[in-house]
């Protein structure tokens, strides 16, 4: 049977080489089977098979530059990769301007030539400087028109005027005109928009406040126009003039932290006091002895009140102090929470430092956090609140119109 096949002689030990090798691997994994073997037994025979005499062998330098070429075509394409993925990553620049960045521009480049000044009417002589109070619709839409007869605040007896306005509720968001150079009358008409949720319009205060432009020295103020939106007609188009008058420094009463939480199945209304910071300093030493005093008032009277204890020589006290009342379903929309905090003294009579009210005839931060506590029964919610000043909140409680909220299911 072995003469029907003729093998060379290194043809048969190659075979004996590689049948032995297969026996080891075998032996090694027992689980392989006997085609898998014939398999590897057929590709090491084909693979040990020597060049046929007729074929010349590959000389090395042109498998050494096959290898060079085909790694260079490599690095190429690598680096072609690399840089288109750069290229998508690298944001493209745009030229971006803020209205915050606009706002709060006194540069030169601002600044008009010489404004002549036009002659004031016989009739306006001798009057306060006052400021056109521009049109507001809705709030939201206002336009600083001119001003007239303004106070000189340079040496040559003119001034270099610009307006800032913004909205007592949102300080932030502040706009300027451009400077008018020497002169006392200006025009301005420029416009401007603020975006005031309803909410928030009763407890808003337009402010315009009229500056004097100094190039090396510290802007002066020559004095403001504050218009409370809660006073005017938003539903029509207001013009007219307002004298102006000093600027005031508005008092910083302080901040207050506080949850509430209503179970309308129980009838309990929690009040936690968690606490407050940056108090108005009320002692001779600088500092406050505070304390926080909780009333309801149901239908404009006075119904039930709590107190804290009394936290000494501190502005920024910690009470987390829970208290509960006791509130029908069916009255809590008749109910305002009031929230005030007071200095104590042992020999004089006790001083409130400020005021707050939630409810339904709350207004702005207020009544968003009364709604959302009625939206989310059984839910504590906290939030920080301003202090407001205690006559301006017992006004309020005075005059403010009911508003019906929706209420939860039991």
């Amino acid at each position: 049977m072995v003469s029907s096949c003729s093998l060379p002689a290194w043809g048969l030990s190659r075979i004996i080489g590689a049948i032995l090798k297969v026996q080891l691997l075998n032996a090694e994994a027992p689980g392989r089977s006997l085609n898998a073997l014939y398999i590897f037994l057929l590709d090491f025979n084909s693979s040990v098979h020597p060049l046929s005499p007729n074929v010349a062998p590959v000389p090395k330098w042109a498998l050494i530059a096959v290898a060079v070429a085909v790694a260079v075509l490599l690095l190429l394409f690598l680096i072609c990769i690399i840089r288109c993925c750069c290229r998508k990553k690298k944001p493209k620049k745009k030229e971006r301007v803020s209205l915050h960045t606009v706002g709060n521009s006194t540069m030169a480049s601002l600044v008009r030539p010489a404004f002549p000044s036009p002659p004031p009417p016989s009739s306006l002589s001798g009057l306060l400087p006052r400021c056109l109070v521009p049109g507001v619709v809705e709030a939201r839409h206002v336009g600083v028109k001119q001003a007239a007869e303004l106070k000189a605040m340079d040496s040559g007896g003119t001034s270099d005027p610009y307006v800032i306005v913004y909205l007592t509720s949102d300080m932030k968001k502040r706009y300027e005109t451009k400077v008018y150079r020497k002169t006392l009358n200006p025009v301005f008409n420029e416009n401007f928009t603020f975006q005031v949720p309803q909410a928030e319009v009763p407890d808003s205060t337009l402010v315009m406040q009229i500056y004097d432009f100094n190039r090396f020295a510290k802007h002066d103020i020559i004095g403001e126009v504050r218009l409370p939106l809660a006073s005017v007609n938003l539903q029509h188009v207001i013009e007219q003039w307002s004298d102006l008058v000093a600027a005031s420094k508005e008092e910083q009463l302080g901040e207050i932290c506080f949850s509430l939480r209503y179970v309308p199945s129980t009838s309990k209304l929690t009040v936690l006091i968690l606490e407050a910071k940056k108090l108005k300093r009320m002692d001779s030493h600088g500092l406050s002895d505070p304390f926080v005093k909780v009333h309801l008032i149901l239908n404009r009277k006075k119904w039930k009140k709590k107190k804290t204890s009394v936290k000494k020589n501190t502005l920024s006290p910690y009470f987390n102090e829970a208290f509960v009342f006791e509130v029908p379903f069916n009255q809590i929309q008749n109910v305002d929470v009031v929230i005030s905090v007071w200095d104590h003294d042992k020999v004089t009579k006790n001083e409130p430092i400020g005021k707050l009210f939630l409810g339904c005839r709350a207004t702005g931060k207020q009544l968003r956090h009364w709604s959302d506590m009625l939206s989310n029964p059984r839910r504590p919610l906290a939030q920080w609140h301003s202090l407001q000043p205690p006559d301006v909140v017992d006004k309020a409680l005075g005059l403010k119109s009911h508003l019906k909220l929706p209420l939860p299911h039991r």
